[in-house]
C-alpha cells in the first residue's frame, strides 16, 4: 500500500534544491516525498497552482500532505481554492506571508525590485491570495531570527525572520501557529522547524515546545 506522501513547494527565487535537507528528514520520518518546482517570477501563483494540480493528480498516495516555504504557501491557497476536492492530508507553511508582505511592498516601489518579484506579486506576495476555506488542517510556522533581506529592506515589522514578519504568517482559518528561532531561509534547515513540521503532519498540532 502506498505510504503517505509530502509534496514540497519551494519559495521565491528557488528551485527546490534548497529543500533537500527537509526532504531527507521527512523521508527519515517515514514519508514519501515529491518536490514541485516552478518558475517563481515568470508565473503567477495561480498559474503555478494549476501545474501543481496536474502533477499531484498523478501521484499514487491515499494521503497527500504539503510542505511549503514562503511563496509556496500562497500557491497552496490558490490550489485549494481552484481545486478543493483534494485527498486527505495536512498543510504546513514555513515563513509564508499570508498577509501582504511588507518586504515585497517596499521592493515594488522601485523598478529593480519589481523585476526581482516578477509575477509573484499578482494575487500573491502583495496580497489577494484566496482565503483559506478548506477543511484540511493548515499549520503556519514563523521564524524570529532577523537575518536576511530585512537587513537591506526597511519597514519589516518586528519580530521577523529577516524577510517576513511573524504577524504576516498568520492566516484566518489556520489550525495552529508556532514561532521558531530561525531566519527565513534557515527555516528549511532548522531542527526545531523539522520537529514542528512532522508533529503537525502526524497530529494536526504543533504541540508544546
Amino acid at each position: 500500500m502506498p505510504i503517505e506522501t509530502v509534496v514540497l513547494v519551494h519559495g521565491l527565487w528557488m528551485n527546490g534544491m534548497d529543500m533537500a535537507v527537509m526532504r531527507q528528514r521527512l523521508a527519515a520520518a517515514g514519508y514519501q516525498t515529491r518536490q514541485f518546482s516552478y518558475h517563481t517570477i515568470r508565473d503567477t501563483p495561480r498559474e503555478s497552482a494549476r501545474r501543481l494540480q496536474d502533477i499531484t493528480a498523478t501521484l499514487d498516495a491515499p494521503v497527500l500532505h504539503f510542505l511549503c516555504h514562503s511563496l509556496g504557501g500562497l500557491i497552496i491557497r490558490h490550489l485549494f481554492h481552484a481545486f478543493p476536492d483534494q485527498r486527505p492530508g495536512r498543510i504546513v507553511t514555513l515563513g509564508t506571508p499570508h498577509r501582504p508582505s511588507s518586504a515585497a511592498l517596499q521592493l515594488m516601489r522601485f523598478a529593480p525590485g519589481r523585476l526581482l518579484l516578477g509575477r509573484s506579486a499578482e494575487e500573491g506576495l502583495l496580497g489577494g491570495a484566496p482565503p483559506w476555506r478548506s477543511d484540511h488542517e493548515l499549520g503556519s510556522i514563523a521564524g524570529d531570527l532577523r537575518l536576511g533581506l530585512g537587513l537591506l529592506v526597511p519597514g519589516i515589522p518586528r519580530p521577523n525572520d529577516g524577510t517576513v514578519a511573524v504577524e504576516e504568517t498568520r492566516l484566518e482559518g489556520m489550525k495552529d501557529h508556532t514561532v521558531v528561532h530561525a531566519s527565513h531561509f534557515g527555516l528549511l534547515f532548522s531542527r526545531e522547524a523539522e520537529w514542528a513540521v512532522v508533529r503537525f503532519l502526524k497530529t494536526g498540532t504543533f504541540g508544546e515546545r
